[in-house]
């Protein structure tokens, strides 16, 4: 029985010592591969050019003019190649006064958020059994992190546009904003499942998937 421990041990201990860094120097993504993975497959890489790993415009200001008053830029793989495999990606977030960037989750990243410009009130909420709904008010150059999957939120408390930079640790972090996938998605949740569980009447729930 001893051995069968001490051979578990040596496995648990390798198994944590393994090395999870990229196998080559950079992997671009061919966003036109036919070959299916978990990720993009590699572009060849002598046909890699500096372009890859470049990305223009976060320099320029997110169109705030919708319901939500805030406009999300975001630099993923899908928006930079060479981010591929680096297992990590970032976004720029506009926020007109009192905008918000609604309520949602990235379930393959933990996001770092800076306040470049404005004040934004933040704020996630843990899992259950507890709910702790935790916030905070942030002003310019302060720093904010949200841990992965957990459902957060920011809002811009001043008189002003506000601007944020997110970095995510993950080159395909993945968004889901909680009211569009509830009363968005194709085909509906059933309206009587909606309705039961945000203990709601049938034409309330009706009303707001309408808007979705």
């Amino acid at each position: 029985m001893a051995c069968v421990f001490i051979f578990l041990a040596l496995v648990f201990s390798m198994a944590m010592a393994a090395d999870h860094s990229p196998l080559q120097d950079f992997c671009v993504a061919d966003m036109n591969a036919q070959v299916m993975v978990n990720g993009f497959a590699c572009k060849n890489p002598s046909l890699v050019q500096a372009n890859d790993f470049s990305f223009a415009g976060l320099h320029m200001m997110g169109n705030t003019s919708n319901a939500l008053g805030s406009r999300v830029t975001p630099v993923f793989v899908t928006q930079l190649a060479g981010l591929n495999t680096l297992g990590i990606s970032m976004a720029r977030i506009d926020y007109a006064p009192w905008g918000i960037n609604q309520p949602h989750t990235h379930p393959r990243a933990t996001e770092i958020l800076t306040v470049l410009e404005g004040s934004l009130e933040v704020g996630f909420v843990t899992s259950n059994p507890e709910n702790r709904h935790i916030t905070k008010v942030l002003y310019k150059g302060d720093v904010f992190v949200f841990p992965v999957n957990l459902v957060h939120y920011q809002r811009n408390v001043g008189k002003t546009n506000a601007i944020a930079i997110a970095a995510l640790s993950s080159q395909n972090p993945g968004v889901i904003p909680i009211a569009n996938v509830i009363f968005g998605s194709k085909p509906d949740i059933s309206t009587d499942i909606l309705a039961k569980a945000f203990q709601a009447s049938d034409d309330v729930i009706s009303a707001i998937q309408i808007k979705f």
